[in-house]
């Protein structure tokens, strides 16, 4: 039995992450899947609790794995509660994988489908741990017109060489390295070394660097030429966004965050809370369902995962799915179609 700690959080997140539930009982896991909810995010903030409190935190660190929500109520005027959260779980937990899959599912999806040679089916491996949004800097003499603020870009050989090499691992035909390298010379550096290093460890494996912009300029153009991009946390949450939209929108887009040598991971829909939609019935499960099956693939149940992601496809090929993606079922809705066809 896998104990899987659910934090369905804010917003959104309260809608999608129960369809995410009823989707993995659906598919017959409810026997292999232990599930315990815990409350995080906004409403402890407005009872003047944490966010994230040390004895749910104690709690779901020993979890098999986490399925969460998001974070983000307007409710809350400090907006800096999200990474008492969020942020902490991957840094705490040591989640240095992101992994943003985009695959098409249906070529009317995608804004870019004419321009299509071959399915979109690419990988984006982040970095999750590092970076600039590590938070160290500063503000000096801050409200005044001689403020001066600094924003650390923090990377360690560590740090580089795992990410780099977990991307070579998942790669089946090529890597493609994404930096800044020729304004950001020492990051940029770190990086270089430690990418000539991952690709000599790997020969069998093709493998190309990108300056960012011109990443992004090639996903435009043609995203069917990637497998697995593996950047640095900065960039990699810019173009898994990008990559996000060529398949659908953020509501179709899941994600992973793991530690492979641990084994923990935390799984989450990327859209956020979406304040402005939430409580309607609207905002589209697909998301959330995705990333309950990269959750329980991760825990070694690959044919359930398969299952609901030819299912979701499916559903999203016979229109019945939510507005933002040309349906016109509502979220429940949705999850349900995505549960009819789990037995085709």
């Amino acid at each position: 039995m896998n104990k899987i700690a659910v934090l369905p959080g804010d917003g959104a997140g309260r809608e999608v992450v129960p369809e995410a539930i009823k989707v993995l009982r659906a598919a017959g896991l409810a026997e292999q899947l232990a599930v315990e909810e815990f409350e995080v995010g906004a409403e402890p903030v407005l009872r003047g609790e944490p966010a994230l409190s040390d004895s749910t935190f104690a709690q779901v660190r020993q979890a098999d794995a986490i399925l969460f929500g998001a974070v983000g109520d307007p409710r809350v005027s400090n907006v800096g509660y999200a990474a008492q959260v969020l942020l902490r779980l991957r840094f705490e937990l040591d989640l240095y994988v992101n992994l943003r899959p985009a695959r098409l599912y249906d070529d009317r999806l995608s804004p870019l489908r004419e321009a299509a040679r071959r399915p979109v089916d690419l990988l984006v491996v982040r970095e999750n741990t590092e970076g600039l949004y590590v938070g160290m800097g500063g503000r000096f003499k801050r409200g005044t017109p001689d403020e001066l603020a600094v924003q650390e870009d923090v990377n360690t050989a560590r740090g580089v060489t795992r990410i780099l090499d977990y991307a070579f691992a998942r790669a089946r035909r090529e890597v493609c390295m994404v930096d800044k390298s020729n304004a950001m010379a020492f990051a940029g550096g770190l990086w270089q070394d430690a990418f000539a290093a991952a690709r000599a460890r790997h020969p069998d494996l093709d493998a190309r660097h990108l300056y960012v912009d011109a990443a992004a300029m090639e996903l435009v153009r043609d995203p069917t030429q990637f497998e697995v991009i593996v950047t640095g946390n900065l960039f990699g949450d810019i173009l898994s966004d990008l990559t996000a939209q060529l398949i659908g929108g953020m509501g179709v887009a899941p994600s992973g965050n793991l530690n492979p040598d641990s084994g923990r991971g935390l799984f989450e829909p990327v859209h956020g809370s979406a304040p402005n939609l939430a409580g309607k019935g609207v905002v589209n499960p697909v998301g959330a369902i995705l990333s309950g099956a990269m959750m329980v693939e991760h825990l070694g149940f690959g044919e359930a995962a398969k299952r609901i992601e030819n299912a979701v496809a499916t559903a999203l090929r016979s229109g019945e799915c939510t507005r933002d993606v040309g349906g016109s079922l509502d979220t429940a809705q949705a999850g349900d179609a995505v549960v009819k066809y789990l037995g085709d």
